[in-house]
């Protein structure tokens, strides 16, 4: 059987995000290209080589760490063998995110005249969601009564709760009104599910359009969620649990983007 084939079965077992098996898919073909083995006589020291060879194109940090775990997961659980030794992992600069501030949110969103279009980003920063959690939301997904909605199978294959914010409620419930559709999607597109490409289009062209100088695409708007949810008072553990971190040192980071000042909680959406 084709081993990159075995591997997407294993990984579709252990639910890998769609994302992450095709990033994987992808480092473990150039792989096995360079290796031309078979997998009975793939060895570790097949990859600690292969490996070497990235480190001497100067491949970054965070590129040799994706290829480290793909390779990991090969070798331990598709071919079921010990790793004997752990692999290095690289280190990555810490960079911090760019964040936009709410007005040059607001210039954004002002930005972008289709009124769908607006509306998914206005969602995708009110909750800070991820775009690929913005796009596979189904309508069964939102409960306007209490203004929640929920992302089923995010990251790492865990569902979890987001806020609604009042000002959308009523702007998703004409949506709906105006644009019924028989996909169970709450944002189809012409092949199912809207399209992660066209928004990311949508992002740095309503960008360049609002005259915003900073590298801005859509998770870009995620980042602004958590800063403004800092300077708005709300603690670390509440913004790691809307956010989906599994470690609270993933949300840290938003302490050092944001002045934070005690308000009560509530979307900065609705303070744009």
């Amino acid at each position: 059987m084709d081993l990159v084939y075995e591997f997407e079965l294993e990984a579709k077992r252990r639910h890998l995000s769609q994302q992450t098996i095709r990033t994987y898919g992808l480092c473990i073909q150039k792989f096995l290209k360079w290796c031309q083995k078979d997998s009975k006589s793939i060895t570790k020291k097949d990859i600690t080589l292969f490996m070497d060879t990235l480190v001497h194109k100067e491949r970054a940090g965070s590129t040799l760490n994706v290829y480290v775990n793909a390779l990991r997961f090969l070798f331990v659980e598709v071919l079921s063998q010990r790793m004997t030794s752990t692999l290095v992992y690289a280190k990555t600069p810490q960079t911090l995110p760019t964040v936009l501030s709410k007005e040059e949110v607001k210039r954004l969103l002002a930005a972008i005249q289709n009124p769908k279009q607006r509306l998914m980003l206005e969602l995708l920063y009110s909750a800070g969601l991820r775009v690929s959690e913005l796009t596979c939301l189904k309508k069964t997904d939102l409960d306007f009564e209490q203004c929640l909605g929920w992302v089923r199978r995010g990251k790492g294959g865990k569902d979890r709760i987001f806020i609604l914010a009042d000002k959308l409620n009523h702007a998703l419930k004409r949506y709906l009104l105006l644009y019924p559709s028989e996909s169970s999607y709450l944002f189809p597109g012409r092949y199912g599910r809207y399209s992660t490409r066209s928004l990311h289009e949508i992002v740095k062209r309503a960008a360049k359009k609002a005259g915003i100088q900073k590298n801005v695409h859509c998770h870009t708007l995620r980042h602004s969620f958590a800063t403004h949810l800092v300077e708005n008072g709300y603690d670390i553990a509440s913004i790691q649990s809307l956010l989906g971190h599994s470690s609270s040192k993933t949300t840290m980071i938003y302490i050092h983007m944001a002045s934070p000042k005690l308000v009560n909680v509530r979307s900065p959406f609705d303070d744009l």
